[in-house]
Order: structure tokens, then C-alpha cells, then sequence
């Protein structure tokens, strides 16, 4: 059974015939063409093959049965934070993280051919919605989620209301045959997602070195006093700079509380390899999930 609504099925079948006659080339991600996960494959590589997923979890499982390369997924917004289960899809794909690119999100709003408004419900993925939040709530617009921006426009345009719209990036309306309303009607102007690559090898740190680098794991501290601090110390004695920590649960325990962290620098740097092993002293585990090439300064 197809999951995407009627007008975007024909394109979908496109894309996914030409990626898996050469899945060394395809990327997989989530969303309907014209998606940001769609922009994102291209500018990430712009000789690669998208190939459109319903969920991350199908394209995570792309990648895990050979039938792309790589996925692009986003997992956090500088407006509306974490991507809901990414840090918990990742752990669990077994795959690793070989890249990442940082890219500008502006919205669209989106509508039937000369529908003028007023429209009562905007559909859209909830982070694209909560990007968006402050210009829907001044219209009076409800916000509807559905499972990807562009999907959202073939679904306004296979359901023919005209009191509906969709937000959405700009290719979508172009695919969809929608016309837009408004351009940027992301609440900051500044508003960016940061994406990660996965592969289903992870790279050499041996090759990062004398470039920028991330490393990326996850971490569960010893249930003692002051564990986490302790774990985290040799960071800072050793010159490591952390630009990201996370804590989430995993279980109805609320006891065990799993740590996710980006840090500059890779494995093979003798501060980075001391640091690692200061913090396995204070944990339960520690598991990398890929060290890569840094996209663009921190700080």
C-alpha cells in the first residue's frame, strides 16, 4: 500500500527506479520529492541519486539493506531543537555517521491554483509547523502535521481545499502545481537544520587527520554522586572542546540516563583518545556513533 498521496506517487516511482539501478549512488531520505531532505541530498552531493522514504526508520533501513549508500537525516533545528527520535533511530540503525551539512530553511506557504485564503489549517511536518508558529497563530491558522513538508503539498493538492494550505519548501509547489502565498514564513530569518550523513561503514579516523573534525557518541555514566561531572572533566584538562550534550531516557526507569554528545576533534589526537578514556572510566558504556569531517566552524 502507498503511503504518499496521489500526486507525488508517480515521482516517487521515478526517483526510487533510478536509485536502485545505482544505490552506490543513491541517498536515501525522509520525505516526498521536494522535501528538505531532498534539497539537502542534492547540495550535499550533487551528483547523487535521492531516493524518497516514507519515515527515517525506512531510510536508515535503505542504507542497512544496500539499497543506498548513504541517508541524510536531519537532527536538529537552530528554532525548534532536537528532531523528535533521532537520537534513538541512530543508536539503534547499527550505521554510522560519516558527514554532516548545515542548511538554510526557508518555508512557503502553498495553496490550490488562486485560492486567495482565508485559510483555516496549514499542513506541514511539526518542525517545519513550530518554525512557523508565531506567523500561523497571527492568521488564525491551525496547524496540522503530516509526515514531510512536500508531502504535505501533494496532500493539499490531492484533497482540493481551498481553505487549506501547506508549508512547505519552494520546490514542492513547483512539483505539486501549488501556488504560493507567502515566501519565508519561518518566525528567524537565521533559521538552519543541521543534517548528518550515514553510511553503513564508518570512516577511518586516520583519514580526518589535519582537517576539522566531529566525533559523535553516546554515553551512560555510573549511577554515583557527581559521575557525570567527573566523566565530563577530561575535556576540559584535556583542550577538547564539546559543542553538544543531550540527555534522554531510555526505559520507564527514569534512572538511566543516556547521554548524547558531539566533540571537536576524532580519534588519533592524543587529547581526543585521553579525554574518551577518562570518560569510559566513569561510564557504563560508551559508543561511537562516527567521526567525520566538521562542515563549518562552531562557536
Amino acid at each position: 500500500m502507498n503511503v504518499y498521496p496521489q500526486p507525488a506517487i508517480a515521482l516517487v516511482g521515478e526517483m526510487e527506479a533510478a536509485a536502485l539501478a545505482q544505490p552506490d549512488l543513491a541517498v536515501a531520505l525522509q520525505g516526498a520529492p521536494g522535501c528538505n531532505g531532498h534539497r539537502a541530498a542534492l547540495e550535499y552531493d550533487g551528483d547523487c541519486l535521492p531516493l524518497p522514504c516514507f519515515s527515517f526508520e525506512d531510510a536508515l533501513e535503505a542504507v542497512k539493506e544496500g539499497r543506498a549508500a548513504r541517508a541524510i537525516i536531519p537532527i536538529e533545528n537552530s528554532q525548534h531543537g532536537r528532531v523528535a527520535d533521532i537520537h534513538f533511530l541512530l543508536p539503534e540503525s547499527g550505521l554510522s555517521i560519516v558527514g554532516e551539512h548545515f542548511m538554510p530553511i526557508h518555508h512557503a506557504l502553498m495553496a490550490l491554483p488562486g485560492a486567495k485564503g482565508p485559510f483555516k489549517a496549514a499542513y506541514s511536518h511539526p518542525q517545519a509547523l513550530g518554525q512557523s508558529r508565531h506567523y500561523l497563530r497571527e492568521r488564525g491558522i491551525v496547524p496540522m502535521a503530516y509526515a514531510d513538508t512536500a508531502g504535505a503539498a501533494a496532500l493539499v493538492r490531492e484533497a482540493g481545499d481551498p481553505a487549506s494550505c501547506a508549508i512547505a519548501p519552494k520546490l514542492a509547489a513547483e512539483l505539486y502545481g501549488l501556488d504560493i502565498i507567502e515566501q519565508n514564513v519561518e518566525d528567524a530569518s537565521d533559521n538552519t537544520t543541521r543534517f548528518v550523513v550515514l553510511a553503513r561503514e564508518p570512516l577511518d579516523p586516520f583519514d580526518l587527520r589535519d582537517q576539522p573534525a566531529m566525533t559523535t557518541f553516546i554515553f551512560e555514566v555510573k549511577n554515583i554522586a557527581a559521575a557525570l561531572y567527573k566523566a565530563l572533566g577530561g575535556f576540559a584538562t584535556n583542550g577538547v572542546n564539546m559543542t553538544k550534550l543531550e540527555s534522554y531516557q531510555i526505559g520507564a526507569s527514569f534512572a538511566a540516563t543516556t547521554f548524547y554528545a558531539d566533540i571537536e576533534g576524532a580519534p588519533g589526537d592524543p587529547r581526543v583518545d585521553t579525554a574518551l578514556q577518562e570518560l569510559a572510566f566513569h561510564c557504563k558504556y560508551v559508543r561511537p556513533l562516527g567521526s567525520y569531517r566538521r562542515a563549518r566552524a562552531r562557536g
